[in-house]
């Protein structure tokens, strides 16, 4: 069995005809349908019914699609790696996360890892800002050296720490009727319109069990994935939302405030590396400036929380 013979059968998978799938891989109709015989011959069963000009995949087919999927995946890795061996050499840090910490902390972070080396020490850099589930999956497939994400998302095939465990604030515009409150309490969140992270975040469900233990229930004004997105929707004026404190701490010089709560509504954020790989000394010193960022951070957070 060839690889590109089950890379032409992937290619017909998702083109739907073999003259598609040629054009996908760069070659004759012709090729494609001996590629697929000799895998059928070898399978010992069709894969395709040949119907009015297309190929429809057999039940057998749809059953090997999720292992060939899995196999493309490491083979997307392993090309993924070489192109940044390639590029950047082995001192290179490849990091994904989700918007939350990807958008200003861990710039942040690299900053200060920046500033305490000469420029030509500096390593190359890629961050990827991606969904939780996708850092995830990037992740296991050994894309990247370090991920975080939320810890909605499934951890098997990775090495996990809970890298922030912080509870949740409420973000509103400066002038909200809410912020007049040092502490926000259950009852406020159903007087107004909510922000809401979608049904599937954790802490969103974790709020919606503490605000049930109060007969509290949220009117929720829009459903979003990110809280970047609650931010710049409460800016707007369009509710409040309950985020990470880093998220809101970025947003306070734009003009939204945050205020604590009076229950615990916890947001955890997952640090991830591929399963087996030993950090490189550059991913390391990372991690170091990433976390002192981090609590200086946190510092700073509790004190405006204080002059509230």
């Amino acid at each position: 069995m060839r690889v590109t013979e089950i890379e032409t059968f992937r290619a017909i998978l998702q083109a739907g005809s073999a003259r598609k799938a040629a054009s996908l891989l760069g070659l004759s109709q012709a090729g494609v349908s001996k590629a697929i015989r000799r895998l059928e011959a070898e399978a010992g069963f069709p894969l395709f019914l040949r119907l009015r000009g297309r190929l429809q995949p057999t039940p057998e087919a749809m059953a090997l699609a999720p292992d060939v999927d899995r196999m493309y995946v490491g083979l997307s890795a392993i090309a993924h790696r070489i192109k940044a061996l390639r590029e950047f050499g082995v001192g290179a840090l490849q990091i994904a996360s989700n918007p939350a910490f990807g958008s200003g902390l861990i710039p942040r972070a690299l900053a200060r890892m920046a500033r305490s080396k000469n420029e030509d020490q500096r390593p190359n850099v890629s961050l990827q800002i991606l969904s939780s589930r996708d850092v995830r999956e990037r992740v296991a497939a050994g894309e990247f050296d370090v991920g975080f994400f939320a810890d909605e998302v499934v951890t098997d095939g990775l090495e996990c720490t809970v890298f922030a465990e912080q509870p949740g604030v409420v973000v509103m515009p400066q002038n909200h009727a809410l912020a007049r409150h040092t502490l926000i309490q259950p009852h406020h969140l159903a007087e107004v319109p909510f922000l809401a992270m979608n049904p599937e975040d954790s802490s969103r469900r974790r709020l919606e069990e503490k605000l049930k233990e109060h007969g509290v229930q949220l009117n929720i004004a829009v459903h979003t994935p990110y809280a970047l997105n609650v931010c710049e929707l409460a800016l707007a004026g369009l509710g409040v939302g309950i985020v990470n404190p880093i998220t809101a701490l970025d947003y306070s010089t734009r003009g939204l405030t945050f205020r604590k709560l009076s229950f615990d509504a916890t947001v955890i954020c997952i640090q991830a590396v591929p399963a087996g790989r030993l950090l490189s000394g550059t991913a390391k010193e990372f991690l170091v400036a990433l976390r002192t960022q981090l609590a200086e951070e946190e510092q700073l957070l509790q004190t405006k929380l204080k002059e509230k």
